[in-house]
């Protein structure tokens, strides 16, 4: 095959395209209905998704007719006019002309697809795109044509009827995408249906326009391509073929011809079984096991099992994610080698199977109604995965793996969440979960030293005297089991000229306790847990026994610890479960959400704080819409924080709520206000208003031929503060790989911090550069006549910090003053002994013992937000209606906090990948139109253009052809 007369051939080819209308009509029709489907059809601004694959999921049926309508002409015009018998004679072999025409039709489906760039780039410029899926939603549609149009030339060289060609073309076309589609794949098993898929142009083109370039993928494109070509070129041999030609000839052409149309079938089925050989083109490689999860395959000291069940018969939803399911666990089984056994499994097949995961593992199948035109039915089926290692298991269900888009009620959308993070976190639990029941020091990332700050016993209440003994005893026990990797060291404070006592008071702000209010006598009994470089302070258990000792000790050595669950505390308001309700008063904020979503990954531990002691198994503490604290409640936050621990708190001056129809702002005293002015955080008592914010859905009622309906419109609402790009501070390791994040209501928090070095202010959101301030409670929201914002600036525009972190060295709020668990103001406001004087207790009950820590190690970190709603249930579900899903970006921040703050940040890559969604920035109804009108407009001036060097190409041949022509008469 001869390349330049290939070429001759397809710009003889494209040059008669453009002769006629043909060319400039397929690419008007093909940019027009492209861009229709995109900004109407899919609703691309409705979805609020920065991607293109609303214009790549039509992309396989509508080829499927422009295809056809631009290879019918290709073959049978030259039938009909009698030319073909003449083309068969030149001296130009079948592939030549089968090829040259073939590339005119697919430069010209190329161009078409180039003109569409402008829809992409314009999406880039206003949201943050990913162009990996870009790129490969190209490519596919570039390999899905070239098939379509292989098709189309064959069929056009067996009629000369162009419409007949463009009948059966399409219809053979459609077949090869219906093949895989849901229509056909629902009616049979699991089985048959991966088949089917295997088969289908339109289910491989899914797959390819996620991100992900599978070479089997486009090997079956290309190998469609090839074969419906060498069918076309076999057909135009025949018709060279004598009817007294040789027989031999004959055969070996219709031999060869087998032989490629076999060896292209049976590569496809040999390549299924293979699935390395991909190119995950997605930021951040989201298709890809990541080295995360490799990280923690590699911790594994026993075999893990992984076993997937899958029922053949499922809801048609869920049916095209069990391949990607099935495909993602043999990925970990790679992964893993020798330690990870991979199974995926039908219960339903099984019986015994079945009753052991429904007895054993609490796995049931979910009851699913599936419909079609003739009958609806019932089927029970699994979409779970169980992990077992050892004696730990978890289970994932189909709500953990999946979620759900609605744009409305028979509109739902049903993808994989992030099936990595999932099945990895799950690994990491029945981990951390096997760890914990074994040797808690072989998990020590370090050697640690048990310091117990202790005064002699002559100072020491009598309690305390026998509780020392206590301690020690388990401390020798303790180092006996470490195998050197823990060691014990008790101190007094008071020995010698008192320096240590001095030195812990100026590094750890240790003051001497006491055992009451009016006991004269002071002394110390400080327990710590050091690696050399952090010190964490252990409480005073209260039950003084040596179970509760070795308990505090080991929870302390936990944060020393790699692979075991961590421990929040959580500090939320109390469920009323009859607000609302027989005269109640209406529910205040829930946080359900976050609850549930922390649970997945640590231990939750809610407490209100009311005896004025953090849990003594928290890692860190949590602290959302605070409101009334008292002295005991600050208290105990503060002394948490003076201890080296981490304090998040989510807080505002204000509290807006929905109720009754009708938004409500008020304002709040939350307690936490002069104890976060002592460290040098203030939150103004204003709102911050913003410009580029998240809509606000308004529920609307139209009226519409007689009926009425109800409709969300989305509003334009400053006070959904929408923080994206330069407002996320990523160089913070839990903001790394966050693109979006919405606080509701907030308020800017200033923070200053001494110029002594001992503390680090790192801002961590702030609003857009167009925001301003205001102290208005009227927070409805505001249209004018015409439907547009009613909001309008005021004042000093200028970007606010909406979220801060303070680290370092801390001094207590309540450094110099008496312990509020020792002071308890009476009626008249004296301050008294915890203790009444009738009842002193017993000499060997120890009481209230209590003490305040001055000052906090360098560990110890303040996050301060300046929204106490943005986690609420209410509105999660709210910003997400838009889309109806969750809203989880918020969620997924917190548990970023928890994971970095703890040292264990080993998932954050992956949880970045799949849950931080790439979302629109807030447009309004002007810039909509500006960005769809620019499309349009950019469409057509390519056509033009495209006429236009047509035209000018023209030109040029007209006087070459002149120039020829004399130059022969002369």
């Amino acid at each position: 095959m001869r390349p330049d007369v290939v070429m001759r051939i397809a710009r003889k080819e494209l040059t008669l395209f453009f002769a006629s209308p043909i060319g400039y009509l397929f690419l008007l029709v093909f940019l027009a209905v492209t861009l229709f489907v995109f900004f109407w059809v899919e609703a691309f601004f409705a979805r609020n998704v920065a991607d293109v694959r609303p214009m790549f999921e039509w992309m396989p049926v509508l080829l499927i007719f422009l295809s056809a309508a631009l290879t019918m002409r290709m073959w049978s015009e030259e039938r009909r006019t009698g030319t073909l018998e003449f083309v068969v004679t030149l001296p130009a072999s079948g592939w030549e002309f089968v090829v040259g025409k073939f590339l005119a039709c697919w430069m010209l489906l190329g161009l078409a697809l180039v003109l569409t760039l402008p829809l992409p780039v314009s999406v880039s410029l206003i949201a943050d795109l990913d162009w990996g899926p870009v790129i490969a939603g190209y490519v596919a549609a570039l390999m899905l044509g070239g098939a379509y149009l292989a098709i189309g030339l064959f069929v056009s060289a067996r009629t000369d009827s162009q419409i007949v060609s463009l009948i059966i073309a399409s219809a053979a076309c459609g077949v090869f995408y219906l093949i895989g589609s849901p229509v056909l794949t629902d009616l049979v098993g699991s089985q048959w249906a991966d088949l089917m898929r295997s088969m289908g142009s339109g289910s491989r083109f899914d797959a390819i326009t996620r991100g992900v370039l599978d070479f089997r993928d486009l090997y079956f494109y290309a190998s469609l391509l090839v074969l419906f070509l060498a069918l076309n070129v076999y057909a135009l041999e025949v018709q060279r073929w004598a009817a007294d030609g040789s027989p031999a000839h004959h055969r070996k052409w219709r031999l060869g011809t087998a032989l490629l149309v076999a060896n292209l079938l049976v590569a496809n089925v040999w390549l299924s079984g293979f699935s390395k050989f991909r190119l995950d083109m997605t930021e951040g490689q989201i298709y890809t096991v990541s080295d995360a999860t490799r990280n923690q395959l590699a911790q594994l000291q026993e075999p893990l099992t992984i076993r997937g069940f899958f029922s053949a018969k499922t809801h048609p939803l869920l049916a095209p994610l069990v391949p990607q399911m099935r495909d993602l666990l043999a990925e970990f089984a790679v992964a893993g080698g020798d330690r990870v056994n991979v199974e995926v499994l039908d219960p339903v097949q099984n019986p015994e199977l079945e009753d052991e995961i429904n007895t054993k593992y609490g796995i049931r199948p979910v009851p699913f109604q599936v419909a079609d035109r003739y009958q609806s039915s019932l089927v029970n089926s699994y979409f779970d995965v169980l992990v077992t290692y050892g004696d730990q298991y978890e289970v994932l269900g189909f709500r953990d793996l999946i979620e759900v888009k609605m744009a409305d009620e028979s509109d739902l959308d049903v993808q994989l969440r992030n099936p990595e993070f999932d099945v990895t976190r799950a690994i990491r639990k029945v981990l951390q979960g096997f760890q914990e029941g074994g040797d808690l020091f072989a998990s020590l990332n370090a050697p640690v030293r048990f310091v117990g700050y202790i005064s002699a016993d002559d100072v020491l209440p009598e309690a305390l005297i026998e509780y020392r003994q206590v301690l020690a005893d388990a401390l020798d026990e303790m180092a006996g089991e470490s195998d050197g990797r823990f060691t014990a060291q008790l101190l007094d404070p008071e020995a010698g000229d008192g320096a240590l006592a001095n030195q812990i008071a100026s590094e750890y702000g240790f003051q001497p306790m006491a055992a009451s209010l009016f006991d004269a006598t002071s002394f110390y009994f400080y327990l710590t847990l050091t690696d050399g470089d952090t010190v964490v302070q252990i409480p005073l258990p209260e039950g003084l026994s040596a179970e509760a000792t070795r308990r505090g000790v080991e929870e302390g050595l936990k944060r020393f610890a790699s692979g075991l669950l961590k421990t929040v505390a959580l500090v939320a308001p109390e469920v009323n479960p009859y607000a609302g309700m027989m005269g109640q008063p209406p529910g205040g904020n829930q946080f359900r959400q976050l609850t549930e979503h922390l649970q997945g990954d640590f231990n939750v531990e809610t407490t209100q704080l009311s005896d004025g002691r953090v849990p003594e198994s928290a890692d860190l503490l949590m602290v959302v819409d605070p409101e009334g604290l008292d002295g005991k409640q600050v208290f105990a936050v503060d002394q948490f924080l003076m201890r080296g621990g981490t304090v998040v708190l989510a807080t505002s001056p204000f509290n807006a709520s929905l109720q009754q129809q009708s938004l409500v702002a008020m304002p709040r005293e939350t307690g936490m206000a002069e104890w976060l002015a002592h460290h040098g955080v203030v939150l103004d008592e204003q709102f911050v208003m913003d410009p580029q914010n998240a809509a606000f859905p308004a529920p609307v009622t139209r009226q519409v031929g007689g009926f009425s309906f109800q409709e969300l419109v989305m509003l334009d609402y400053p006070y959904f503060a929408d923080v994206r790009d330069e407002g996320i501070n990523d160089e913070v390791g839990f903001l790394s790989g966050v693109r979006q994040l919405t606080l509701t209501w907030p308020s800017p928090v200033d923070a200053t911090v001494p110029d002594t070095g001992e503390r680090t202010l790192t801002t961590l959101l702030t609003s857009s550069p167009e925001s301003w301030l205001s102290d208005d409670l009227d927070v409805m929201p505001r249209i004018t006549e015409s439907g547009l914002s009613a909001f309008q600036p005021e004042g000093e525009l200028g970007p606010r910090p909406l979220a801060v972190m303070v680290e370092g060295r801390f001094e207590s709020a309540f450094a110099g003053q008496t312990s509020p668990l020792l002071a308890v103001p009476d009626s008249e406001g004296e301050i008294e002994d915890e203790r009444s004087e009738e009842d002193p207790g017993e000499e060997d009950n120890l009481g209230v013992v209590s003490s305040v820590i001055d000052f906090s190690p360098e560990s110890a970190r303040l996050i301060v937000f300046g929204s106490n709603n943005f986690l609420a249930d209410q509105i999660l579900q709210f910003i997400g209606s838009a889309e109806g899903i969750m809203y989880m970006n918020t969620l997924q921040m917190m548990v970023n906090i928890v994971d970095w703050t703890l040292e264990d940040s080993s998932l954050l890559s992956i949880r970045a990948r799949g849950h931080f969604n790439r979302t629109l920035p807030p447009l309004d109804e002007s810039a909509q139109m500006f960005v769809e009108s620019i499309n349009y407009l950019l469409a057509a001036l390519g056509v033009l253009a495209v006429f236009g060097v047509h035209r000018h190409r023209l030109a040029r041949l007209r006087a070459r052809y002149t120039a020829w022509m004399a130059g022969g008469a002369a």
